[in-house]
């Protein structure tokens, strides 16, 4: 049986110009997560898809691990849904429901929580469908499954497609979806198994590196 964990990548850039770049706690959340890993962790092959702030993430691992770089395979299939197009196609639909000028994070979450379940519902249209993105997040998985008996892997990614794997495997709604992205900390790690056709959830959302004395005030959300 193959086995994979999947990373979220390390907090960005909330509020930036720029949202898809890590932050400096981005970077030492990913080095601690490659620190935790460097003594027994062995990854057969590491997997990300190709966001400034997953190929960052996965930078900051292999630091913390020792590794070279190089290594990364690039996956386009792992990356997340575009959010703005989402959140855009819902204010569209609904201008009242748009967060104003100086609204908190929370006040944003609840607006993408509804927009999700709208494009879920198919009430709004964005760039990508809620088909194309079910679609791509399975070929992810197939591609993540095609390794060879005992192999581990490393798959670096999004909160959204994250929880659209584990929605998948689980075989639940698709509200799932919204309620598990809003739940999965940066850089937390996620463990399943793979074999004979099926992949089973083994564990979800854990920052061991991050869950110590001095760091549970860098666990973050965005």
């Amino acid at each position: 049986m193959a086995e994979f964990y999947t990373v979220r990548h390390g907090q960005a850039s909330f509020g930036a110009a720029d949202y898809d770049r890590l932050s400096d706690l981005g970077w030492r959340q990913a080095r601690w997560l490659g620190e935790h890993w460097r003594e027994g962790g062995r990854f057969d092959r590491i997997l990300c898809g190709d966001l400034r702030r997953h190929r960052e993430t996965a930078q900051g691992i292999c630091e913390g691990m020792d590794l070279d770089v190089s290594r990364v395979e690039l996956a386009p299939q792992l990356n997340e849904f575009d959010f703005h197009s989402v959140t855009r196609s819902y204010g569209e639909r609904d201008p009242q429901s748009v967060p104003g000028e100086g609204a908190g994070r929370s006040d944003y979450y609840r607006f993408l929580k509804k927009a999700m379940l709208a494009w879920a519902e198919g009430k709004i249209s964005p760039v990508e469908s809620w088909q194309a993105f079910e679609q791509r997040i399975g070929e992810a998985l197939k591609l993540i499954g095609d390794s060879p008996r005992g192999a581990k892997t490393l798959v670096v990614s999004s909160g959204g497609a994250i929880a659209m794997m584990v929605r998948q495997v689980l075989g639940a709604h698709a509200e799932t979806v919204t309620k598990l992205n809003m739940q999965i900390k940066n850089t937390a790690v996620s463990h399943f198994f793979c074999g004979a056709g099926s992949i089973s959830l083994h564990s979800f959302n854990h920052v061991p590196h991050l869950e110590r004395e001095g760091r549970r005030e860098f666990i973050t959300y965005s």
